[in-house]
């Protein structure tokens, strides 16, 4: 063979092999992301963050992804001082907590996950309280009761002489933000004398436990111990006709249920430009609706999902809701809608 044939085939040999090498990069590349992501916040919302980073690692097992439960306030505490990279929220953004941000030069990128309802619940063995009006569950709730509002009589005449023993979640929880909003007018409106807690399985087990409990949290939390507790059904006079409701999947997609709201994760912007954050995110919405359904969530519209990847991939930064913190009735496919035509 002459000098110039091998020196054509060895030519040929090294092209190929580069080839080779660059198509073997590009498949595993994938593989290859690794680095820690750092999550905290909203015990609401950790189901559906925990169910993404299980499915994520195991795509990309050097990738670790640590969730914490510390509650949405607690959460917005950690990732306004820059120690966490995403926060998980069942409330929109506070406009202290946004400032915090702010001087700590954090840009977050606000996105929807899911939605989730607001269950309210009793023991059992509880055969006396079916439903509950929302002026019933303010003259439980409101700051005024406290030490007054003691027992089942002082809720309806026909209610069991009974002691009153309440469970919900504490201050640091975006589940106790939106329920002192939707229900006593305002949010962090609340008696204190009851017994609080960030984890909401410890809420379960404190109503599951006592025959005279009543509390409230998410959703997902009653329909894993539905065996444990009875959920009891809220009426409000623009809500499913003005009849009693109770919780579900099927009453939050229809608009029938007072007490539902979304879900939120948000996102360091810088964080975001680092590769394993910036495909988590990506896949989290990508299967946020079919973990969500998983977990006992109600997914969002197909649309809402679209936007805010669109959102995210733009890097659009701030609240769509102003950092006004929880809001009753509001849309957020609309709001959405409304930001992605002025960001065109």
């Amino acid at each position: 063979m002459s000098r110039s044939w091998r020196n054509l085939i060895g030519t040929v040999l090294l092209v190929s092999v580069a080839a080779l090498t660059i198509f073997t990069i590009s498949v595993v590349s994938p593989i290859q992301l690794s680095g820690t992501i750092k999550i905290d916040g909203s015990s609401t919302v950790y189901p559906i963050t925990e169910a993404v980073a299980e499915e994520f690692q195991k795509r990309h097992p050097r990738v670790k992804v640590t969730v914490g439960i510390s509650g949405t306030g607690g959460g917005f505490k950690k990732f306004g001082r820059g120690e966490t990279d995403i926060s998980n929220a069942s409330r929109p953004i506070k406009s202290s907590e946004d400032e915090e941000c702010r001087k700590n030069g954090i840009a977050y990128i606000e996105l929807p996950v899911a939605y989730d309802a607001l269950a309210v619940v009793v023991h059992p063995s509880n055969d006396w309280c079916d439903y509950l009006t929302v002026e019933e569950l303010k003259k439980i709730w409101e700051p005024a009761a406290q030490g007054k509002i003691n027992n089942w009589s002082q809720i309806r005449p026909n209610f069991p002489n009974r002691p009153l023993k309440l469970f919900g979640p504490g201050t640091d929880s975006g589940t106790f933000d939106y329920f002192t909003e939707a229900v006593v007018g305002k949010s962090g409106a609340s008696r204190g004398d009851y017994t609080a807690s960030e984890d909401d399985n410890v809420l379960v087990h404190g109503v599951a436990s006592d025959p005279n409990a009543l509390g409230y949290f998410g959703l997902a939390y009653y329909e894993e111990n539905e065996k444990r507790l009875k959920a009891v059904a809220i009426q409000h006079p623009d809500y499913n006709g003005g009849k009693p409701c109770l919780p579900s999947a099927k009453a939050v997609i229809e608009g029938r249920y007072y007490l539902s709201r979304p879900l939120f994760i948000y996102v360091n912007r810088e964080a975001s430009e680092r590769p394993e954050v910036r495909e988590f995110v990506e896949f989290y919405l990508q299967n946020a609706a079919k973990l969500s359904r998983e977990v006992g969530y109600v997914p969002l519209p197909k649309r809402v999902y679209e936007l805010a990847m669109e959102r995210f991939k733009k890097r659009v930064t701030g609240s769509v809701f102003g950092a006004k913190g929880p809001q009753v009735g509001v849309t957020i496919q609309e709001l959405l809608e409304l930001e992605a035509k002025k960001t065109k």
